[in-house]
């Protein structure tokens, strides 16, 4: 149980934060605001082609790397990804522990809508509320983490996502939750290569992993990725598209890391 520990305190503080927040905006508030919300852009649509398409994170902080920025401007950043090649955009929304905020997200869609660039709401999703908040906020698509969810409410989730147009991306990080994920049908498949428990990099996970997905899937690997060194392999294998957050938060120049991993 120890290395659960981590993982079980991000959740017990999601847990207190959604709480929170359906205190302050009830269910049915959002429910109205989602019906007047734009039809969402097309995330699995977006991550189509023969290039490995790259979702660049808008990322301030993380547990294992501390602060990554200093001078923090999502929607500015957002903006350059776009500019520069990115297929769609992901946005920390998670408080705590990496700093991230629903403010970001509406900051990001405001500046990126005009590319008509999908936004990914990244958080730790465990209640159907913030579905409903995602798409509010602006989101296009929502992470679920199989880890941090149990089956049911998986399933649920994913219900509740389509009901309202929310592609979702089901996260796994072992051969146990990818099948959980395709049991319940699953469309966008994230392998991260970083275990959330341990917070361990194995960066050949999606490699080992993408044997045992069938075709018509779209497949993300997420984490340690660094350089189009680290894209090639993939494309070899037929991932589809690739998450960076903290290589494009810690170059030197953005514009040109956007350049060089959507390029592969």
């Amino acid at each position: 149980m120890a290395e659960d520990t981590f993982l079980q305190k991000i959740l017990s503080s999601k847990r207190k934060e959604i709480v929170s927040h359906q205190e302050t905006i009830p269910l049915t508030e959002l429910e109205a605001q989602v019906k007047t919300t734009p039809f969402p852009f097309n995330l699995s649509g977006a991550l189509m082609g023969e290039k490995v398409r790259l979702i660049a994170e808008v990322k301030k902080a993380s547990p294992s790397k501390g602060l990554l920025a200093t001078k923090y401007d999502p929607a500015l950043l957002a903006s350059t990804y776009c500019e520069n090649g990115a297929a769609a955009v992901s946005v920390l929304t998670e408080t705590d522990f990496f700093q991230g905020s629903l403010a970001h997200l509406r900051q990001v869609k405001a500046s990126t809508e005009k590319h008509r660039t999908p936004i990914l709401r990244k958080d730790f999703l465990l209640d159907p509320y913030q579905l409903f908040e995602a798409r509010a906020n602006g989101a296009d698509a929502a992470l679920l983490i199989v880890a941090a969810l149990d089956e049911t409410l998986l399933g649920e989730m994913l219900s509740v996502a389509k009901s309202i147009w929310l592609q979702c991306v089901v996260e796994v990080h072992n051969y146990a939750e990818l099948e959980i994920a395709l049991k319940y049908g699953a469309e966008i498949i994230g392998i991260n290569n970083r275990d959330l428990k341990t917070f361990e990099v194995n960066t050949n996970l999606a490699i080992e992993l993408r044997p045992y997905i069938p075709a018509g899937k779209i497949i993300i690997a997420e984490s340690g990725i660094n350089s189009s060194a680290d894209v090639s392999p993939l494309k070899k294998q037929g991932i589809n598209a690739i998450l960076v957050g903290e290589a494009l938060m810690k170059a030197d120049n953005i514009a040109l890391k956007v350049q060089e991993l959507s390029g592969v």
